[in-house]
């Protein structure tokens, strides 16, 4: 019996082998076939419409740009300081309640915080107390020169009186000045004080909350208050490139948060020292930014324009392929017919490189894939 069941065993594994062998025999894996070579020339592949190499590959229209005469040079965005006010509190006090947030546009003048703030309470006392007290004295000299003119007092008197009155005028003066120095307005309740905006613009930043105690000697601002519309460039220069720059300049600005764009920009300050730890030297570019793309403390590329200019084309680097000397990239001569062309480089950036011969504006190059292409290329060399 168990003989007899052993039989039956290996009867069944032969066949289902053989099964196995017939049905991949006759189906074949649609994953395993070839894939559909490209046809070939010296210097061109041709692919047919639905080829998948196409899938691997991008091709993009080649645009012009002004040829920089440096490669990008590291910056940052700015505040413009001349458009932009770090608002301090005069006075020491509690912050009762905010009255502009983040984003919001103020005019000048406008109440941005109201704080609890006996300082301020004690300076409006004094300048109320100097103002009664020099129209006391006044009104005590005009009654004396009247005296004096009756021959009621004498002139000693006189001159006491007139010198109490010039001592509270004075008085009257620095408690004014004291007052009109915190630079705000008296809040409904007394004690308090409203912090106002110094000058208009939309509020960039704040870094107070309602309950905290604030100090005039703080080293962070409670509120920034800029015109953002307006932006400056901070950009590290080498010493080997001074010569490149001067003031009035036209400068690219570039930003890794819109690839591929360009802002115009001038430089606008040049320092006249280096700094000693970085051998850098300090450059200022002024930049519209209406359309509010470039924010503060953005990392960016500058690249310096001559004054008298050519545009070029600009591809990545990822578009070029390099073979001994020469440099080359593929062109779509029409669907699916990419040729390979020899260029002449200009300034090779990290990323991007302008091509003084062999492309021309609107030609379609191969940007990503390239490499994958000049090796199929070269199966047939």
């Amino acid at each position: 019996m168990i003989k007899s069941n052993g039989k039956i065993l290996i009867f069944l594994l032969i066949l289902g082998a053989a099964a196995y062998w017939f049905f991949h025999a006759n189906h074949v894996d649609e994953k395993a076939m070839p894939v559909p070579a490209a046809r070939k020339t010296s210097d061109t592949l041709r692919f047919d419409a639905n080829a998948p190499q196409l899938s691997f590959i991008s091709i993009k229209a080649v645009d012009a740009f002004p040829e920089p005469l440096v490669e990008p040079l590291n910056a940052r965005i700015a505040y413009d300081d001349n458009l932009t006010a770090h608002v301090f509190s005069p006075v020491a006090g509690r912050v009762v309640k905010i009255l502009a947030e983040t984003g919001q546009r103020v005019k000048k003048g406008q109440g941005i915080l109201v704080l609890d703030a006996p300082d301020y309470a004690q300076a409006v006392a004094d300048s109320s107390k100097a103002h009664a007290d020099l129209l006391r004295k006044k009104v005590s000299y005009e009654r004396d020169m009247q005296l004096y003119e009756a021959r009621g007092i004498a002139r000693k008197d006189l001159e006491i009186a007139e010198a109490d009155w010039h001592q509270a005028e004075a008085e009257a003066v620095r408690a004014g000045a004291r007052l009109g120095n915190l630079n705000g307005n008296q809040g409904s309740a007394t004690g308090q004080y409203i912090l106002t905006a110094p000058h208009a613009g939309v509020v960039s930043e704040r870094q107070v909350s309602a309950g905290s105690e604030v100090r005039p000697d703080v080293a962070t601002p409670l509120f920034i208050i800029t015109d953002p519309s307006r932006v400056w460039v901070q950009v590290d220069l080498p010493e080997q490139e001074i010569g490149k720059v001067n003031v009035g300049q036209t400068v690219l600005v570039q930003v890794d948060a819109y690839p591929g764009e360009s802002f115009t920009g001038r430089i606008t300050v040049i320092a006249g020292a280096l700094d000693p730890l970085t051998r850098r030297l300090q450059v200022r570019c002024e930049i519209d930014n209406s359309q509010l793309k470039l924010k503060p403390e953005m990392y960016a590329r500058v690249s310096p324009i001559p004054d008298v200019h050519s545009s070029l084309p600009r591809i990545p680097n990822t578009a070029i392929v390099t073979q001994g000397l020469y440099s080359y990239v593929f062109v779509e001569q029409q669907t699916g017919v990419l040729q390979r062309r020899r260029v002449t480089l200009g300034l090779q950036g990290h990323e991007e490189s302008y091509v003084k011969e062999g492309l021309s504006v609107g030609d379609r190059v191969v940007f990503t894939g390239a490499l994958l292409l000049n090796a199929e290329l070269a199966g047939n060399e």
